[in-house]
């Protein structure tokens, strides 16, 4: 069945609408306490460190005042290193997820296939 801009949409199930928007593993406390912390970090970096970094003018590293450093590369370094974290504790959160399916179903080798179908890394 094709669906046309015009034709009515399909009925959803009710489960879904009892659901909400989002999935509830997206609001584990884990990820919403990385994601507060890696907020927290970013703020700081681009507001308060920028802000400082005219102070910071009499500093001279190599060639080029600190200051300069703190607000041209300095930020882009914790921004990559943010994205670096954020990945390498999602992974993390993954790995800890599938191992906890696997160790709620061991005598279920079903559970483990679908811990992997759906998309969990080991």
């Amino acid at each position: 069945m094709t669906v046309t801009p015009f034709s009515p949409q399909p009925a959803r199930p009710a489960e879904a609408e009892m659901a909400g928007p989002f999935p509830p593993d997206l609001h584990d406390v884990r990820h919403l306490k990385l994601k507060a912390g890696l907020l927290l970090l970013w703020a700081l970096v681009s507001f308060v460190a920028t802000y400082f970094a005219r102070d910071l003018q009499s500093l001279v590293v190599g060639a080029w005042p600190l200051g300069y450093w703190i607000a041209a590369q300095g930020a882009v370094v914790v921004f990559i290193g943010i994205v670096v974290v954020y990945c390498w504790a999602m992974n993390r959160f993954e790995r800890q997820d599938a191992e906890r399916l696997l160790a709620a179903a061991p005598d279920q080798p079903a559970a483990a296939d679908s811990a992997r179908s759906d998309g969990l890394h080991g």
